[in-house]
């Protein structure tokens, strides 16, 4: 993979392979919030939102302390559910760094990313967001990040819906990546999982296991 600039903060590029565990959680309402932990069991991001009844068209990213590193929102009126993401807390008049449309890919996970600092810069994901397997790809179709359902190692079962792993290549910004995650959320969280409260027991790889 080429090598990768920051899109929100350098703090969240990192030299190695990363592996955060992302849970769907809210303050008041189960699935409404995330919160996102590193391999140490450290908070790194988090998404506060406040019930059902909350205006989810726009959503702040945050870091462990509270800070706020960015915005999405969604654009209106938009036909393919398009939606931009900001700089840090979004204020009148700021202009957009990325904007997200719908892919029509039909029964997946499609989105497009367009990255306004540089118009030949793009990133696609592919998959489906309601089984928690996804795949975000650069322009040149290299792999950037992942999102997979979390193994539990100790006990061989795959968990649910709201907790899975997000694993980012070398290089690749993960509050951008996690920003991304809120626009898959909004467009494609209601989607329908078949047998979604069951757990399948599985045979662990060695980095679920680690």
């Amino acid at each position: 993979m080429r090598g990768c600039c920051a899109v929100v903060e350098d703090g969240f590029i990192y030299e190695e392979e990363t592996h955060f565990t992302v849970l769907k959680t809210s303050l008041f309402f189960a699935g409404d919030g995330f919160t996102v932990y590193d391999c140490k069991g450290q908070l790194v991001f988090r998404v506060d939102t406040y019930g059902p009844d909350s205006d989810k068209s726009e959503l702040v990213l945050m870091d462990a302390s509270g800070k706020c590193l960015l915005t999405v929102r969604r654009k209106r009126p938009s036909l393919h559910q398009r939606w931009e993401g900001f700089l840090g807390e979004r204020v009148e008049g700021q202009k957009p760094i990325f904007s997200v449309r719908r892919s029509s890919m039909i029964g997946r996970s499609g989105l497009t990313v367009d990255m306004y600092n540089n118009s030949g810069e793009e990133y696609h994901i592919e998959g489906s967001y309601a089984q928690r397997c996804c795949t975000f790809f650069n322009a040149e179709k290299e792999s950037v990040a992942e999102i997979r359902r979390k193994v539990d190692a100790s006990a061989n079962v795959m968990l649910g819906k709201d907790v899975f792993c997000l694993s980012l290549r070398p290089g690749f910004d993960g509050a951008f990546a996690m920003g991304l995650i809120l626009v898959l959320d909004q467009i494609y969280g209601d989607d329908e999982v078949v047998d979604d409260n069951s757990k399948v027991t599985v045979h662990p790889t060695t980095e679920d296991a680690s």
